[in-house]
């Protein structure tokens, strides 16, 4: 599976404490700085490739798949990914050809179909939510630690990959 998220700069609010009849403060910046995580997650060994940018384009992903051909290397690779634009360039589908990884599309408007999605919810739920980060970089590294400190079996759980109701289970 292969997909991206953004990391803003305000952290996701779960939730908030406060003495009763105080409002809480929420440190709001009013910067828009966001960084993008891109990753995969290999739904038979739960192991991740993880790859912070600025933007997300389509030569950002094609230094991703780069990425994961050098992680995989000799490996027979099929990514699961969206329709989203730097996907679906043509430069990056040639690139995916030419580096021998076979790229599935996933239906359109489906993301509980992408496996990494619950990596993504669990990254900012449990490793972003209600903590202001210094910094966009600090934040983005902190989401990315928080999915490589996991196991591998823990990772494959919090992506539903482990139900026997995946839709890739065997």
């Amino acid at each position: 599976m292969l997909d991206e998220t953004f990391i803003l700069e305000t952290p996701p609010l779960r939730a908030g404490w406060a003495m009763v009849g105080v409002q809480a403060e929420v440190p709001i910046t009013g910067n828009h700085a966001r960084r993008v995580v891109h990753g995969t997650l290999n739904v038979t060994s739960g192991h991740v490739e993880l790859l912070i940018t600025e933007e997300w384009t389509a030569a950002t992903h094609q230094a991703f798949l780069h990425q994961v051909r050098r992680a995989w290397r000799g490996w027979h690779i099929v990514l699961f990914v969206d329709r989203g634009s730097p996907h679906t360039a043509k430069a990056s589908q040639a690139l995916a050809v030419a580096l021998r990884v076979e790229v599935r599309w996933l239906p359109t408007a489906t993301p509980e179909l992408n496996a990494c999605e619950g990596l993504w919810r669990g990254a900012k739920g449990s490793g972003l939510a209600n903590r202001a980060s210094q910094s966009i970089d600090e934040a983005a590294d902190a989401a990315c630690r928080y999915l490589l400190n996991l196991t591998p079996r823990q990772r494959l759980q919090q992506a539903g990959a482990l139900s026997e109701h995946f839709w890739l289970a065997t």
